[in-house]
């Protein structure tokens, strides 16, 4: 995959790890990378960009706690899902946040995922 931007905005309101992976998401949108392609290695990113190699590990990270990238062999970063599943996987995030922080612990959330008013809708 070739590198997703050629700068970032400093000025702008957007973090700069935050830019970083939201171009990346947009590549993964539009079908420029597709699951099982690599990633520019983050040093190759950093140098492109001008930016420190922690700001694009810290987008690296966002893209995998999302479900759209993984790390394999050799620091290999590969895309790892779709936009649709990174979709899923941040609106789960927001449910256990949101249980957690209205006392259901893991059990019980999973429990009600389920009931059959539930699971029916899912299979």
């Amino acid at each position: 995959m070739r590198s997703p931007i050629d700068s970032v905005d400093r000025a702008g309101g957007l973090d700069l790890h935050e830019q970083v992976a939201a171009e990346i998401r947009r590549e993964i949108a539009d079908g420029k990378a597709k699951p099982g392609e690599r990633i520019s290695q983050d040093e190759d990113l950093a140098a492109v960009l001008g930016v420190h190699m922690n700001t694009v590990l810290r987008a690296l990270r966002l893209l995998r706690d999302e479900g759209l990238s993984e790390v394999g062999r050799g620091r290999a970063i590969t895309v790892a899902g779709t936009p649709e599943r990174g979709v899923v996987v941040a609106e789960t995030k927001e449910l256990i946040d949101l249980a957690r922080r209205n006392g259901y612990r893991r059990d019980e959330l999973l429990a009600m995922t389920e009931r059959p008013a539930y699971s029916a809708r899912i299979s």
